[in-house]
């Protein structure tokens, strides 16, 4: 398990969800994470100098994180009101960029 990337995304799931209640209304307690993405993102170079004028590229790989949230009281309000497929669709969408090496 990486250790190393353990604590930017638990930072980031506090932060999505401070997100959702604060812009979009929900509540904290009965927000639930749907789905989770980690791609590739860009790749940071750096030059690093070595012996006798020559040099060393350093490659820094990151990271794209999507976290999706639903809001789990919508869908049990759902069930009493028989809403349309269309109007039941409500969901948060956050898309980060995070280094996890370094």
């Amino acid at each position: 398990m990486p250790y190393r990337a353990c604590y930017p995304i638990f930072k980031l799931v506090y932060f999505v969800a401070a997100n959702a209640s604060h812009n979009m209304g929900f509540n904290e307690a009965s927000l639930v994470i749907s789905k989770a993405e980690v791609n590739e993102g860009t790749t940071m170079k750096k030059l690093k100098p070595r012996a006798r004028g020559r040099s060393y590229a350093i490659k820094r790989p990151t990271c794209h994180i999507r976290i999706v949230l639903k809001d789990k009281s919508f869908y049990e309000e759902e069930d009493f009101f028989c809403l349309k497929k269309s109007e039941w669709k409500k969901e948060e969408v956050y898309r980060y960029d995070i280094s996890l090496y370094g």
